[in-house]
C-alpha cells in the first residue's frame, strides 16, 4: 500500500477496491489529478464526486466544522456505506461540487480503507466504468474500461451496490437521494 499511496501523492490516479464498489481514486485536494478522472471516466462536467475520508476530521479540509448536532447526525451512518451531501461554500473547490456548493463524503465501514484513507489522504472515488456503462465488479473489468490510462489497480473485495446517499441540509434536514 505504501507504493499506492506514493501514487497517489504524486497526483496519480488509479482503481481500487472501496467499501462498495471498485472506484477511479485521486486525491480530491488535487485540481488536476480530479480533471483527469472525469476525463478518463467521460463523466459530465456538472456531476460532483463522492470523496471518501478516513476521519471527521478531514472535513475540515473542505472547510466544513461539523456541529455537535451534525455529528450525532453523521454518526448514524458512519462509518459505513452511506454518502452524505453536506454544504460547501467554498468557492476555490468548485472543481470538486461543480457549482453545486456541496460535496458528497463517505467514512468507510471497512477500517483497513480507513486506515489507508488516513495516511493518503480525502480521495475522490467515483464508480469504475466510463459514465453510462456498468461499474467495474471485478479488476478485470476495470482493466477492460481503463487499461494503461490508471496508474495503479488495487484488488479487494466490494460490494454489488453503490452508497447509500443522503443530503443534510443546514437546517439538519435529512432528504434521501437513493437507497
Amino acid at each position: 500500500m505504501k507504493r499506492v499511496i506514493g501514487i497517489l501523492r504524486a497526483g496519480g490516479v488509479g482503481v481500487l477496491a472501496t467499501d462498495t464498489l471498485y472506484g477511479v481514486v485521486a486525491p480530491a485536494l488535487d485540481r488536476a489529478t480530479v480533471e483527469r478522472v472525469y476525463q478518463l471516466k467521460h463523466r459530465r462536467p456538472s456531476k460532483p464526486c463522492i470523496i471518501l475520508i478516513g476521519r471527521y476530521e478531514d472535513l475540515a479540509g473542505f472547510g466544513i466544522e461539523p456541529t455537535a448536532e451534525l455529528r450525532q447526525q453523521l454518526s448514524a451512518y458512519w462509518p459505513g456505506p452511506v454518502s452524505v451531501i453536506l454544504p460547501c461554500p467554498r468557492a476555490d473547490l468548485a472543481y470538486l461540487h461543480r457549482g453545486t456548493r456541496s460535496l458528497a463524503f463517505r467514512l468507510p465501514g471497512k477500517p483497513a480503507l480507513r486506515r489507508f484513507l488516513r495516511q493518503a489522504g480525502p480521495l475522490i472515488a467515483p464508480s469504475a466504468n466510463p459514465e453510462g456503462l456498468p461499474p467495474a465488479a471485478t479488476l478485470a473489468e476495470a482493466r477492460a474500461y481503463f487499461g494503461d490510462a490508471v496508474d495503479f489497480y488495487r484488488r479487494g473485495r466490494t460490494s454489488t451496490r453503490a452508497s447509500k446517499l443522503i443530503q443534510i441540509a443546514e437546517t439538519g434536514h435529512i432528504t434521501v437521494l437513493r437507497d
